[in-house]
This record gives C-alpha cells, sequence and structure tokens, in this order.
C-alpha cells in the first residue's frame, strides 16, 4: 500500500499543457480498482481535506476565485466537486481554469497501477502565492486518497 512518487507517464494528456514554470506532480500505487473507481474515491476527499476547501473557499471569496463550490459548474458532468474534461480507457482529467490559476488533476491506469497526477499553470503572483500555500495539504491530499484507493483495490498486499 506504498504511495511512490512518478514520472508523468508518456501517454498522459497533460504532457500537451506544459509550458516554462508550470507545476506537475504525479504519485502512484498499486491497485487493480476499475479507473473511474478510483477516480471517484480520490475526489472524494477525507473530511479534513473537505473542512480545508471549505476555508479556502471563505478565504478567497473576496478575491473572485471560484471552482469550489458545489453551486459551481452546474450542468456539468463532475468527478467529484471538478468538471470531467476527458476521459479514456488509461485516463482521466478533471479541473477548470480560474483568474490565478489552471489546474487538472489526471487519474491514471499504468499496468496495475493506480496514477494521480496534478498540472498546476500560475497566472499571476496570487497564483503562485496560492500553490506555495496549499502545496503540503495537496501532497498529504494525494497520497491519503491513493492509500484509499489501495486499501479498497485487491491488491493492497
Amino acid at each position: 500500500m506504498t504511495v511512490t512518487t512518478s514520472p508523468l507517464p508518456p501517454f498522459s494528456a497533460l504532457h500537451d499543457r506544459f509550458c516554462a514554470g508550470d507545476f506537475v506532480d504525479c504519485f502512484r500505487v498499486r491497485s487493480d480498482m476499475p479507473l473511474r473507481e478510483a477516480a471517484d474515491i480520490i475526489t472524494d476527499f477525507p473530511g479534513w481535506a473537505k473542512a480545508l476547501v471549505a476555508l479556502r473557499n471563505v478565504i478567497v471569496l473576496p478575491f473572485g476565485l471560484t471552482g469550489a463550490l458545489p453551486s459551481d459548474f452546474a450542468g456539468q458532468e463532475k468527478i467529484g466537486m471538478f468538471p470531467l474534461e476527458s476521459q479514456t480507457e488509461r485516463e482521466i482529467i478533471a479541473g477548470f481554469n480560474d483568474k490565478h490559476l489552471d489546474f487538472r488533476v489526471s487519474v491514471m491506469r499504468d499496468g496495475d497501477d493506480i496514477l494521480l497526477a496534478t498540472w498546476v499553470h500560475q497566472h499571476n503572483l496570487l497564483g503562485r502565492a496560492y500553490l506555495a500555500t496549499i502545496m503540503p495539504f495537496h501532497v498529504a491530499i494525494a497520497r491519503d486518497v491513493l492509500r484509499r484507493v489501495a486499501s479498497t483495490g485487491q491488491m493492497a498486499a
């Protein structure tokens, strides 16, 4: 059930987004869980992370930032709270663009592993400050959700 860092697989559509200065990370865990089921677990944040998102919503409201409220993206298919962008047999991508940054999360199947990658393009100082502030929480959430995928799947040994 070990979560490890990983390079972004060559097949990921996130490669098409890269610009100088963009952030990307990728984690992997062994699991035979179906891709969509894994994506649903990954985007169903644990309670402590949902509380952080609620706090984030209050803090960023004066800045006019969007994308983390249940009413955002009404009518669009979503994975968790994120609007679905694309889905193939190997990769599901969700996310959105905002004033301060654009981001996408990718859940992928690579052999016997499920991978979670995040890509962020920062637009301005607010985007850079926001990313730096949430980074420790981002890593903790990514590792936590992948542990849940591994513990739910059959290969969790």
